[in-house]
């Protein structure tokens, strides 16, 4: 199923003062995830499967890599379940391009939904998500979306992460 976000990854030391904002404004906690992303070699765009304690899904997704909300192309496929029996198939056919290990603090404001990472050998991070998976909202929207959170988090210019995590593990 295709997914419209908009989204910026930003590095972020101040989980706690997001914590509290995102408490403040009546945010969903939907729980701390321990995730791991294995990242596979394709052609174009970026899968990856992500084994989690609260999320699994095979994920496929084009998104340019630019500072910034930018737009993202996201195909979902739920696992159900723990994607051990999938991870093995997919490294034969096509290769371990890069995994990434982190713990996953997850909230929603309405369809906004926000990360608070912790990557292994990265450092702490904060991804705002703004997504229309219905289709009701519109591009334009989500984008004024994303920056409205990036200014009420004071989130700087200089701070955003252009790349995947995986592309910072690789380099």
């Amino acid at each position: 199923m295709l997914h419209l976000n908009v989204e910026i990854k930003a590095r972020c030391r101040q989980h706690d003062e997001i914590r509290t904002f995102l408490q403040g404004r009546g945010a969903q906690f939907a729980g701390t995830d321990f995730q791991t992303d294995t990242y596979f070699r394709v052609p174009q765009g970026r899968l990856k499967l992500r084994e989690g304690t609260m999320e699994n899904a095979l994920i496929y997704y084009q998104r340019p890599n630019e500072a910034g909300p930018g737009k993202s192309d996201v195909w979902l496929y739920d696992t159900n379940a723990s994607g051990a029996a999938l991870r093995p198939l997919l490294e034969a056919a096509l290769g371990v391009l890069a995994q990434v290990k982190k713990q996953r603090e997850i909230y929603f404001l309405h369809n906004v939904k926000f990360h608070l990472d912790t990557v292994e050998n990265l450092g702490t991070f904060v991804e705002i998500e703004a997504q229309d998976q219905q289709g009701l909202l519109g591009e334009q929207e989500l984008y004024e979306q994303c920056r409205l959170y990036m200014e009420l988090l004071g989130i700087e210019t200089q701070d955003l992460i252009e790349v995947s995590y995986s592309d910072m593990i690789i380099q």
